[in-house]
C-alpha cells in the first residue's frame, strides 16, 4: 500500500478524494487546524514533521491560495522535499483565469454555484469563504492566486520535472499532477489521468 498525505485536510478524508479513494492508498491526514483532527499539525511552510522521502504522494486540494506569494515557492519545495524519488503531488486550487471573466462583467459578488457551505461568488474564490472568515475562522482567508500556466511554472521551479493537467472553467478550478522524475509521455498521462476530473 501507497501512502499519501493529504495537506490542509480538513475535515475531508480519502473516500472523497479521486484518485486516493480506493486500497491502494494508506492516508496521512495533515491541516494547521486541531479541530479537524488531523494526524500530524503543521503549516504548509514548515512540514518538518513529515520525514524527507517518506510519501508516495502529496494531495492539496484549495489550500496553496491561503499562503503569501512569496510563500509558494517554499510550499512547492516541502511538498517536493517530502516525496520519495517516485512521488507526485497532485494540486487542485481557484481558476482565477475563468472568475475573472465574470468580475470583468461587473459580477464580482453574483453567485456562481451553491455550495456545501452556501453560495460561492467570484469575491470568495478571489479573498476566500466570505462567510466562515465572518465567523472566525481565518484560515479560509486567500492571499494568493493561480492560474494553470502560473503554477505550472512554479511547480517546474520547485524541482518538479513533468506536469498534467488543465483547467476546469466550468467549476473554476485547475488541476496539477506534478512528478519527481522525468516521465514519459504516456506514462505521465497512466498515472495522472485517475486523479484528474476532466481526464479521459
Amino acid at each position: 500500500m501507497k501512502t499519501f498525505l493529504h495537506v490542509g485536510c480538513g475535515p475531508l478524508k480519502k473516500h472523497h478524494i479521486l484518485g486516493f479513494n480506493n486500497d491502494n492508498w494508506k492516508e496521512i491526514r495533515f491541516d494547521i487546524d486541531e479541530k479537524v483532527n488531523p494526524d500530524i499539525v503543521g503549516t504548509l511552510i514548515d512540514m518538518s514533521q513529515v520525514k524527507t522521502g517518506s510519501m508516495d504522494a502529496v494531495y492539496s486540494s484549495h489550500n496553496i491560495e491561503h499562503v503569501f506569494p512569496h510563500e509558494v515557492s517554499i510550499v512547492l519545495k516541502e511538498f517536493h522535499r517530502v516525496l520519495k524519488e517516485d512521488g507526485i503531488v497532485v494540486i487542485t486550487c481557484p481558476d482565477l483565469q475563468s472568475v475573472c471573466e465574470f468580475i470583468v462583467q461587473d459580477k464580482l459578488s453574483d453567485k456562481l454555484y451553491d455550495s456545501s457551505a452556501g453560495p460561492i461568488s467570484p469575491m470568495d474564490i478571489l479573498y476566500g469563504h466570505i462567510a466562515a472568515v465572518e465567523k472566525g475562522n481565518e484560515y479560509m482567508a486567500h492571499k494568493c492566486g493561480f492560474t494553470y500556466s502560473v503554477l505550472n511554472n512554479l511547480c517546474f521551479q520547485a524541482g518538479f520535472k513533468a506536469r498534467y493537467g488543465g483547467r476546469r472553467p466550468e467549476a473554476y478550478d485547475l488541476f496539477i499532477v506534478a512528478f519527481k522524475q522525468k516521465k514519459a509521455e504516456n506514462e505521465i498521462i497512466k498515472i495522472g489521468s485517475p486523479f484528474l476530473p476532466f481526464a479521459s
